[in-house]
């Protein structure tokens, strides 16, 4: 079974895929050791471990490890991806060797990848040269998952585009990360284990046929005959498969061969896993390190980075790991099972102390770009380029399995404006669907919720509970209204202590809207002659105001206030003195290609077209409503995908002239903004064009976008707080919740106007 430990997800983190310690094997340790180097050059990060097991329960592991998976068990795959979709970490780092996944070719894995909704980084431990259908199938459907591909040699990098068809530029090379070890005498560290006085060779790893051990104590007689001191070390466990399968029968047959050759007291055999502090000093100790391998396709060997990284003199057979990284003298290569060349290279390096130290220097010179500071800050680089590479080419998620289509408009479900609803007013944020009181109130949100209500009371009047919650909104609003300074307060903490004096301008003039929109409404009276008051007062603080967005609500608000009272030539002043602000500025940043009042489009931008439409076409102004228009045009153009969805610039980094679009995260309350100008242009013009814009827009949250992922949850009646290029953003907050609301409401009153019983609303859906 699956099991999790908590975690604290909160910051930037990332989790990786793989064996841990205390599993012994290289991708346990490897695992373990860039983990560690990971946290140290990133320590506000978070590093967490799925650990993937051989034998479920028998592995005590630390805290970083936060989910385990039965390696045998296709249930557990999908369990853990269900997690990490659940956690969201930023980036997943997969540890790719075949042997460590079940399944055919170990296709389990692919059941989580393919079920992934965030950026995957795979570093392959091997790559086939010849890999059989399954092999090549398994690897090919990584590398199509995988945003990014680590390998470790350069000549995987050739390998997986030659043969697997990876392209070059998705695949990284960073080398075995190697601890830095000091480069020291050997004889520093001989006594520590009692060899004094004697000539090391060592070979250390998991002990498996495949290591070609025998070929080395073959080559040990003729060592021994000219250099009777030398000492052949080998170091490390038996391999846990094949002890399980074998016993100890391969390193019983080695001990048997020194002893038949004459040479047992000049082979030490250690069998046993030994901590890297241990290890450092075992490669300290030894004067020259062999790895007799017998694979001529591996493409890696930790051991072999950790000699050269110790500034050990190697002599090695010809895999393709060791003819890169032992060129151009920083080692030397014999032939494949060839004893005698083996000795031969060793006795001529014990005899050549000038190449010998050259061969030593030159290793460790190479390696100082190996150790694991630097490795690791390449795949933190790495992992943003990750991040990156899934903003411009998202994953398209699967469809959900809710009823909803985008061809209809489902009745609105106030359920979650009711739970985001208190005595106070209505809260900030939620986790998920869950109210969070930790970050309180704002005007923004209760402003919004307050024409939301309003909305929805003149389609469903006899709805006493709506107006019971537009009573509270109301309620609050009066409340942020701070009568010394004539500013609205933004912030109220859930303690309902004000967090200031005067809120943001975007704040106050979203106030100053609900404000129009209730003095507008046909049944203003409720409220009776307050919010009036307050309305002229805060719009007298607001012509003072410098940002266009604020100008814009309060145009909106200042236009809703008129319907009501159309006579008031003051609030006319008003807005002729801030829809100037708002013209002036278009005109001075405008031209034909950037149609737009500033250098950069940022977030509820449909408000500065239909302001300038409204302004327009009150004060009488044609070119306002010309330069509404085309600034709504270019917007709708260059926010509607290649598909033809409406897909709104994101906020991660915007849209700047002469920039490139930021396609993620995809905010409600773009959506929101676009619907209602496209509205108003239609209810100006008759032009039916922008009747299936503000269409398009609501279709977004149900679907039709560029992830094909619903955004409004119709059980709960909220909506997710952004679209993400990893899927969407599961809280749902009060901002998204009113904007999704809004948008139905608003489609609701364009398509049955003149319909507002409850009978004629439910039927609204067939009639669009």
């Amino acid at each position: 079974m699956s099991q999790f430990n908590s975690f604290d997800f909160s910051k930037y983190n990332v989790a990786m895929i793989g064996n841990f310690l205390p599993r012994r094997c290289g991708i346990a340790t490897f695992t373990a050791d860039l983990t560690r180097a990971l946290s140290k050059e990133s320590s506000d990060s978070n590093f967490s471990i799925v650990a993937m097991n051989d034998l479920p329960g028998a592995y005590s592991y630390p805290d970083e490890v936060c989910f385990e998976v039965h390696d045998k068990n296709l249930l557990d795959y999908r369990m853990a991806a269900n997690f990490l979709n659940t956690v969201q970490p930023n980036v997943v780092c997969l540890q790719h060797e075949f042997g460590i996944f079940g399944g055919d070719c170990g296709a389990h894995i692919l059941s989580l990848l393919q079920e992934l909704s965030v950026p995957v980084v795979t570093t392959f431990h091997s790559v086939l040269v010849e890999p059989n259908n399954g092999q090549k199938s398994v690897t090919q459907e990584i590398c199509r998952i995988s945003d990014r591909i680590v390998v470790m040699s350069q000549r995987a990098t050739n390998v997986l585009e030659d043969v697997y068809n990876v392209p070059k530029d998705k695949v990284a090379f960073i080398p075995h990360g190697i601890p830095n070890i000091p480069f020291v005498d050997p004889n520093f560290y001989k006594s520590h284990f009692d060899l004094e006085g004697r000539t090391v060779i060592l070979t250390f790893g998991l002990l498996s046929p495949g290591k070609g051990i025998e070929f080395m104590i073959d080559a040990m007689p003729a060592i021994v005959k000219k250099h009777p001191d030398v000492t052949y070390v080998v170091l490390g466990a038996t391999h846990p498969l094949i002890k399980k399968n074998h016993d100890e029968s391969y390193r019983d047959s080695l001990i048997r061969r020194a002893q038949n050759l004459g040479v047992e007291n000049n082979v030490i055999f250690h069998g046993k896993f030994v901590e890297l502090d241990v290890l450092c000093e075992y490669l300290g100790a030894a004067d020259l390190y062999v790895t007799p391998y017998l694979n001529k396709d591996q493409i890696v060997s930790g051991t072999l980075a950790y000699a050269i990284g110790a500034g050990k003199a190697v002599v090695s057979t010809p895999y393709w790991y060791a003819e890169e990284m032992l060129d151009e003298g920083r080692g030397r290569i014999v032939p494949f099972k060839d004893s005698t060349s083996l000795a031969n290279a060793i006795l001529d390096l014990l005899d050549n102390d000038v190449e010998y130290h050259a061969m030593r220097k030159e290793a460790y010179t190479f390696s100082r770009a190996m150790i694991w500071k630097e490795v690791a800050r390449s795949y933190l680089e790495l992992f943003q380029q990750a991040e990156d590479h899934r903003q411009k080419h998202p994953k398209l998620l699967q469809k959900s399995s809710q009823n909803t289509t985008s061809s209809e408009i489902p009745q609105p479900n106030f359920d979650h404006l009711r739970r985001m609803t208190d005595g106070v007013g209505m809260l900030q944020h939620a986790r998920c669907e869950v109210p969070d009181r930790n970050h309180g109130y704002c005007v923004d949100d209760n402003a919004r919720a307050l024409i939301t209500t309003l909305l929805a009371l003149n389609l469903i009047p006899e709805d006493t509970s709506l107006l019971d919650m537009a009573y509270r909104y109301m309620s609050f609003i009066y409340h942020a209204f701070n009568e010394s300074n004539n500013h609205f307060r933004n912030f109220m903490s859930y303690d309902r202590q004000w967090l200031e004096e005067k809120g943001s301008q975007d704040s106050h003039a979203r106030a100053v809207w609900s404000l129009g929109v209730a003095i507008g409404q046909k049944k203003h009276t409720i409220f009776g002659n307050k919010p009036v008051t307050i309305f002229k007062r805060a719009v007298a603080t607001m012509t003072d105001f410098e940002f266009p967005r604020a100008w814009a609500f309060g145009i909106i608000g200042i236009h809703a206030y008129l319907q009501t009272f159309s006579g008031d030539l003051e609030a006319k002043r008003a807005m002729k003195h801030v829809a100037k602000k708002l013209f002036d500025l278009y005109c001075e940043n405008s031209c034909n290609i950037w149609p737009w009042l500033e250098d950069t489009v940022t977030y509820d931008n449909g408000k500065i077209p239909q302001a300038l439409l409204i302004a327009g076409r009150e004060l009488k102004k044609p070119e306002m409503v010309t330069a509404g228009l085309n600034s709504l045009e270019w917007l709708t153009r260059i926010q509607t995908s290649v598909e033809g969805y409406f897909m709104p610039i994101g906020n991660r980094g915007w849209y700047s002239l002469n920039g490139e679009k930021a396609r993620f995260d995809q905010q409600p309350l773009e959506a929101q903004s676009m619907l209602e100008a496209c509205l108003y242009a239609y209810r100006i013009t008759r032009d039916k064009k922008w009747r299936l814009e503000a269409k398009r827009c609501l279709e977004w949250f149900l679907g039709k976008n560029n992830m094909n992922v619903v955004m409004y949850d119709q059980t709960t009646g909220g909506c997710c707080d952004g679209l993400l290029a990893t899927g969407k953003n599961l809280n749902q907050g009060a901002e998204s919740t009113l904007a999704w609301l809004q948008s139905l409401l608003e489609m609701y009153v364009e398509y049955g106007s003149q319909t507002t019983t409850p009978e004629a609303v439910k039927s609204l859906s067939s009639t669009t």
